[in-house]
C-alpha cells in the first residue's frame, strides 16, 4: 500500500513538472537585471576611451541609439537616468598572404670506360612563382555598460567588426551594440509581459 502511495504521489509531481513546462506563453530567463532596461527613459553616452576613433564611433553609437526610438538620447548627463560609457577603437592593419611555388627537375646520365674515355649529360629545369597580396583593412571594437544613476551595471556588451557590405568597421560596430541592446530590451518586455514595441527603424536592419 505504502509503496503505491509512493508512485501515486511520483506520478502527480511528474505531471505537474510537465505541465509546469508545456504551458504556453511563460517565459524563463537567467538575467533578471534586464528588467532594469524598462526604466530607462533618458539616456547619455559618455565620451568613450580609445583615442581620436573613440570619438567618432561615440557619434554613431548616438546615430544608431535615437534610430533605435527605445529611449530618448540626451547630451546632457544631468537629465538622464542612465550612462552608457565604456571603450571602442578603430584600428588600421594590414593583411597580407603571401604563397610561393616552385618546380625543380635535374637529370645527369655518365659513364666511365677508362682512365682516358669518359661521357657525360646533364639537364637543369627550375621554374619558381611566388604571389603577395597586401590588403589595408579596419577593425572595430567596442566595450560597453549601462549605469543606472545608482551606479549599477544593468547591462554590457562588447562587440567587434571588420565591416559590413555597405558601411564600414565603426558604423557596422555601432550598429551591432544598438542591434544586442533591442534584443536585449525585447527580452525584458517578454519578461514583464508588456506588449513589444514597433520594429525598430531601418538603420537597425542587418546588413
Amino acid at each position: 500500500m505504502r509503496i503505491i502511495l509512493w508512485l501515486s504521489l511520483a506520478v502527480s509531481l511528474f505531471a505537474q513538472k510537465e505541465t509546469v513546462n508545456l504551458s504556453p506563453g511563460v517565459v524563463t530567463d537567467d538575467h533578471p537585471q534586464l528588467l532594469e532596461l524598462l526604466k530607462i527613459r533618458r539616456l547619455y553616452v559618455e565620451k568613450l576611451a580609445g583615442g581620436d576613433t573613440a570619438v567618432q564611433i561615440r557619434d554613431m553609437l548616438i546615430g544608431a541609439l535615437q534610430g533605435s526610438r527605445l529611449f530618448s538620447v540626451t547630451e546632457n548627463p544631468e537629465k538622464a537616468d542612465t550612462i552608457l560609457r565604456g571603450s571602442a577603437e578603430d584600428l588600421v592593419f594590414t593583411d597580407v598572404f603571401q604563397s610561393s611555388e616552385g618546380l625543380h627537375a635535374r637529370s645527369q646520365i655518365g659513364s666511365t670506360r677508362t682512365t682516358t674515355a669518359s661521357r657525360g649529360v646533364g639537364l637543369s629545369v627550375g621554374e619558381n612563382e611566388s604571389v603577395r597580396i597586401a590588403e589595408r583593412k579596419h577593425e572595430a571594437t567596442v566595450s560597453v555598460r549601462l549605469v543606472s544613476k545608482d551606479g549599477d551595471v544593468i547591462w554590457s556588451t562588447t562587440q567587434e567588426s571588420l565591416g559590413a557590405k555597405f558601411r564600414g568597421a565603426s558604423a557596422d560596430v555601432a550598429a551591432k551594440v544598438t542591434r544586442q541592446l533591442t534584443e536585449d530590451y525585447a527580452r525584458a518586455r517578454r519578461l514583464s509581459g508588456a506588449p513589444l514595441p514597433a520594429p525598430s527603424s531601418a538603420a537597425m536592419s542587418r546588413p
